[in-house]
């Protein structure tokens, strides 16, 4: 006699439902059925994860919400939307607000990425307890600390607050709950690869798991109104840690660099939906936490050297005019092949302004060991700096001082010439106003700026060897 037993499906008649699996690249987030040791999507190598996928059905969003247009808003023509100044609050830090463009808006959604120690929670602290003293409610909402390792840190930075809660959980469902029953204006998520959502089957910090947890932070922000700040870790690389999905979901990346025992922290924007990503916020790490510099020009050159190698050059973050001090040390060396090295300016950068040198001006330097650090740590990437590397490497090597209280800046082609820079005038005001005599600066902004430009002495440059001359005058 045989007995039938009857299973009941509760999946579109699929008698079993089977879960399914998929291998996911952990750098990129790139999927496949099987596995691969290399990733097609980055190429990088033993990065393929497998993790449970859950299908949702057909016509039903995230979360089995039904998809319909429902209270979706209908399209309009552009010209009749309404445009009004979005609403922002301060920080109260200014250079922070700088890098934000102005402060904070509701229902905007900041990443801040560094590395380990750089300073990161630290100034959200600092930040979420400004805010709360604004009278606005503020969540901190800790994954890698215990609430009372917070309060220390708090206790260390004064960045007590009675509008200011702080609760250390990393399961979002928890978190959606204290949201609602805080309702702060301000949240606080340190950090995303911490976080999880128990539907997704896969460890904290796998793609799936940062991928959806952001997407709904997001949506919690939007709906809600509240401003999100999200705190994310790096690879060794310096680049953010899991999918670059990540980035293009939030509102703000930030950056936060600086090494650990250095004593300066720079803050830059890589990508902002309300403001410029040419600002650059500077801050100076103290006992009592992150102070800001707001006058960073006259700090970096309160210990400038006159030895030879040394040039002044004025670069623009943004507005925001900056002068920094180039050293540059040229040595000869027995070893083949020569070192080039440098913390502050790209190395192949050096090595093409190396071989514009011994080309145009003739200067046997690539025999030479090459040393190029900026003071303060601050990392150098525009155009405008090409001249003043250029002078510091030919000072160093001739072993010869530059004209007195003079600063340098342009850009420097393959062909020796020197190339007009954006907002020559900016910098040399900044210039003036600390004190310099003379700038050494390409000819096209030298017509440009001569009549207005008064009380400071301009030396224009057509060529790479006109400008050594002019930066490096005999007797």
């Amino acid at each position: 006699m045989g007995i039938f037993i009857g299973v009941t499906a509760k999946n579109g008649g699929n008698a079993l439902a089977k879960k399914k699996t998929r291998y996911v690249c952990q750098q990129c987030g790139y999927d496949t059925v099987q596995w691969l040791g290399k990733c097609p999507g980055c190429g990088a190598w033993n990065t393929m994860v497998e993790e449970v996928v859950a299908e949702t059905p057909k016509g039903l969003g995230a979360g089995g919400v039904r998809l319909g247009l429902g209270d979706a808003e209908a399209p309009k023509p552009i010209g009749d939307v309404v445009t009004e100044d979005l609403p922002r609050f301060s920080t109260g830090s200014p250079e922070l607000d700088r890098v934000l463009g102005g402060g904070v808006i509701p229902g905007s959604m900041v990443l801040i990425v560094g590395d380990p120690g750089v300073g990161k929670s630290s100034l959200t602290l600092a930040a979420c307890a400004a805010v709360a003293r604004q009278k606005k409610r503020v969540l901190y909402v800790t994954g890698e600390e215990s609430t009372r390792q917070v309060r220390m840190r708090a206790d260390r930075l004064d960045a007590i607050a009675d509008t200011l809660y702080v609760v250390s959980e990393t399961n979002l469902d928890t978190i959606k709950t204290h949201i609602e029953n805080v309702k702060p204006e301000l949240l606080v998520i340190d950090s995303i690869q911490t976080m999880l959502r128990p539907e997704i089957a896969s460890a904290p910090g796998s793609v799936s798991q940062v991928r959806e947890c952001a997407a709904e932070l997001l949506r919690i922000a939007k709906t809600e109104g509240i401003a999100a700040f999200v705190i994310g870790h790096v690879t060794k690389e310096g680049n953010l840690a899991g999918p670059r999905v990540l980035e293009h979901i939030v509102d703000t990346v930030l950056y936060f660099e600086g090494e650990r025992n250095a004593e300066y922290r720079v803050l830059r924007a890589v990508k902002n939906r309300f403001g410029s990503t040419n600002e650059l916020g500077l801050f100076e790490m103290r006992e009592s936490g992150l102070v800001d510099v707001p006058d960073a020009s006259k700090l970096f050159l309160s210990d400038r050297s006159d030895e030879s190698g040394t040039v002044i050059v004025p670069t623009v973050e943004g507005t925001r005019p900056l002068l920094v001090e180039v050293q540059a040390l040229v040595a000869p060396t027995p070893f083949v092949p020569p070192r080039r090295t440098s913390d502050a300016v790209d190395i192949k950068r050096i090595q093409l302004l190396l071989a514009v040198l011994e080309k145009r001006v003739h200067l046997q330097i690539g025999a030479c060991d090459v040393y190029v650090k900026v003071a303060g740590g601050i990392h150098i990437d525009e155009p405008a700096a090409d001249l003043a590397l250029c002078v510091a490497m030919a000072s160093s090597f001739a072993n010869r001082q530059l004209r007195e209280k003079t600063i340098v800046f342009g850009e420097v082609g393959l062909g020796g010439e020197v190339r007009a820079v954006s907002q020559a005038e900016l910098r040399v005001h900044e210039a003036k106003r600390l004190g310099f005599t003379g700038v050494v600066l390409p000819q096209k902004n030298y017509e440009q700026i001569a009549q207005e430009v008064q009380g400071i002495a301009l030396y224009g440059a057509a060529t790479l060897g006109e400008a050594l001359r002019l930066a490096m005058p005999r007797g």
